[in-house]
């Protein structure tokens, strides 16, 4: 070849290099996100945005119809191009239908999911525990109400009596007796989940009827594993009512359980006032970014860089202090907490890195890509890992075990290592000024104060403005980032057009970092976004048109704020109320696990982005028509997050229309008399 075909060579290579390149723009709606994208590409630093550009999804496993659990696959069985006329006769190499696959792989990603949530709620157990028996000095009870609350629910006695009379029992007998209650969660051998009677009376009916009552957490996902094993359960609906039971123990157990004793813990959250997306980082400051799920570090690394004697040494280094920001859902339970900024979701966690003002970001499990480490030596950023069960192979990776019974010099550690590496900084820095201000730490408790008007601790005002049709409904949105589609946009358009319609919208986990990227968690947002209904509730109350409920694995708030609207609107089962479910961007396992509980618990809930039964059209019918029959509650898929929000909508009216409550009541003053007469 001669030297000018091998620099035309070069230069095509070149192009097409340029070409596999994201597009700042089409990759992410986010302002700040757009910037640090096009500097990557400046720096020649590959990030999830360009991986995208290159490597193309498996269709047929998008489609949930590759089925791989033995050696003799991977069996990979496509829909046919004209779709399926009559039967199906498509099977794997042991006969087993498309039907039997999809069934499999949906209720392993529910396994999944639920292992990854419940394991997150063991380990809080575990702490919880070791704090009520006094074995560390790092954690303590700071919420004992809930604390009696939660002892209510797990039928822990809260009163002895003594020569006769019912005195409270001391609060840390009852704490270690909660601890012992729930660790027996996990793994106990007989009975039921003790949660499932915080349901309505009706749903925990349902699922008795159904056979799906879960037994323990971990049983019942150790069960799908085996069912889904080659050769066991290979009837889709058996394996269906396998993977409903699994869910359950995640939503009604795991999960519930995790945000609970956290709020224990750590304190219930109340309404505070924060910042969100890269703008928050701070150029002169120390910047240390927490990542991950579990707040049980994070918690005290908050402490610890708040010490006079950590601000003192990071002077010393040169900065003017330290920014303590957040990525994915540690950022949400330290922005409700504690009010600790947020710098990014899902998708920005390579970004806030490119930035070259990120001093250290430590992680724990769940969602942490491992290419954080390839991106961190570009620059000078320190990556460390935390957990034993979630390690990176970079040799460049910093490994620093949390052990709970030495927290205080664990979080002591990690905050120096981020302050030393300050002077490092060999990259020129560029924060984007993007952020927003954002009302954050809304829950279930929360929500019925500041929704109750007159009647404080009650949903009752609630409930009335959707009987007269102030507020058309409630949709939970929640859910990860997913860069098969442009990010946050799914999300925003989605929420946007529901609060547009007067549904109030309860966001968690990355979803709730997009809308309060968008300026959506301030009260001021209802002015600007909301139906002129919803707008006037929020600004009767001052809140925003949507409330960020907190991390992904508190969507249990969710269930028991739908719960307890039910007790206050006189209804029989979270099924009759006017709400909806959705993940507009979802991308991982727990998102199915979470979407499968909430259909469980009677809600229509709608996924974006793909759906991992689209090759199994029989099987997705009985997830999209039949599951409605039994659960009242069902999937339902559109990518369109227009069309998305609408069939949400549709839904909150067929509600409305069944309860009786579609038509506008006429308002009208009454006098004294004309109401007394009402009231007999």
């Amino acid at each position: 070849m001669t030297e000018e075909k091998k620099d035309n060579v070069k230069k095509v290579v070149k192009l097409e290099k340029k070409k596999k390149l994201a597009d700042p723009v089409k990759a992410s709606c986010d302002k700040a996100s757009q910037e640090m994208i096009a500097r990557a590409h400046e720096l020649d630093v590959e990030t999830i945005f360009d991986r995208n550009e290159t490597l193309k999804p498996c269709n047929i496993g998008a489609q949930g119809t590759c089925c791989k659990n033995c050696g003799m696959g991977p069996c990979r069985l496509p829909l046919p191009k004209g779709g399926i006329e009559g039967k199906d006769e498509r099977k794997g190499m042991c006969g087993a239908t498309a039907n039997t696959i999809a069934a499999r792989n949906f209720i392993r990603m529910i396994a999944g999911g639920a292992a990854a949530h419940s394991d997150h709620g063991r380990g809080v157990a575990e702490v919880f525990l070791s704090a009520a028996r006094k074995e560390t000095d790092a954690y303590k009870i700071k919420d004992t109400d809930k604390l009696i609350d939660v002892a209510n629910a797990l039928g822990v006695a809260t009163t002895v009596e003594v020569d006769g009379e019912e005195l409270d029992r001391d609060i840390d007998e009852i704490a270690v007796e909660v601890g012992e209650v729930a660790m027996n969660e996990w793994g106990k051998s007989e009975g039921e989940l003790l949660y499932l009677k915080r349901a309505p009376e009706a749903r925990y009916e349902t699922w008795k009827k159904q056979g799906v009552l879960p037994r323990n957490i971990d049983r019942e996902i150790v069960e799908i594993m085996h069912r889904t094993h080659v050769g066991v359960d290979q009837d889709y609906k058996n394996l269906m009512k396998q993977g409903t039971r699994a869910a359950i123990a995640d939503g009604w157990g795991g999960s519930m359980l995790a945000t609970d004793l956290q709020d224990i813990l750590f304190g219930t959250p109340s309404p505070l006032l924060s910042e969100a997306n890269l703008g928050v980082m701070k150029e002169d400051y120390v910047n240390l970014i927490i990542h991950g799920h579990e707040p049980i570090l994070s918690e005290i690394i908050v402490e610890v860089a708040e010490t006079q004697e950590m601000i003192d040494y990071a002077k010393e280094k040169g900065a003017k202090g330290i920014q303590l920001s957040g990525i994915c859902c540690t950022a949400n339970e330290l922005l409700q907490r504690h009010g600790v900024p947020i710098a990014g979701n899902f998708l920005q966690q390579e970004l806030a890195i490119i930035t070259g003002a990120c001093d250290a970001m430590v992680v724990d499990v769940q969602c942490i890509m491992q290419n954080i480490a390839n991106v961190a030596e570009c620059f000078h950023t320190k990556i460390i890992t935390t957990s034993p069960i979630a390690r990176m192979e970079q040799d460049s990776v910093v490994h620093i075990e949390f052990d709970e019974h030495h927290a205080l010099e664990d979080a002591k550690r990690i905050v120096k290592l981020a302050i030393d590496n300050f002077e490092n900084r060999k990259a020129e820095v560029m924060i984007p000024k993007h952020k927003t201000p954002v009302v954050a730490g809304f829950g279930a408790e929360s929500t019925e104060y500041h929704l109750g008007g007159t009647f404080r601790g009650s949903y009752s005002t609630l409930v009335d403005n959707i009987v007269n049709g102030r507020v058309r409904g409630l949709a939970g949105v929640v859910g990860c980032n997913n860069a098969r589609t442009r990010h946050n946009e799914g999300c925003l358009t989605v929420i946007k057009e529901l609060i547009k319609n007067d549904v109030l919208v309860l966001v968690t986990g990355c979803m709730g970092i997009a809308c309060a990227e968008e300026g959506l968690l301030l009260p001021e947002a209802a002015a600007v976004y909301a139906g002129p209904g919803l707008a006037e509730v929020c600004e009767t109350v001052g809140i925003p048109p949507v409330l960020h409920f907190g991390s992904c694995v508190d969507n249990s708030r969710i269930l028991i704020a739908a719960a307890e609207a039910v007790k206050a609107g006189g209804l029989k089962d979270i099924s009759d109320v006017p709400v909806a479910g959705s993940a507009p961007e979802w991308m991982s396992e727990k998102a199915i696990s979470i979407g499968h509980y909430f259909v469980a618990s009677g809600v229509y809930t709608v996924f974006g982005v793909t759906f991992p039964t689209s090759g199994a059209p029989e099987f997705q019918k009985y997830l999209f028509e039949d599951f409605e029959k039994m659960y009242g509650g069902m999937w339902d898929f559109e990518p369109d997050p227009i069309k998305h929000a609408h069939k949400m909508i549709a839904h909150i009216d067929k509600k409305r229309k069944d309860l009786g409550i579609d038509k506008a009541r006429e308002r009208f003053l009454m006098d004294i008399a004309a109401r007394q007469e009402v009231e007999k």
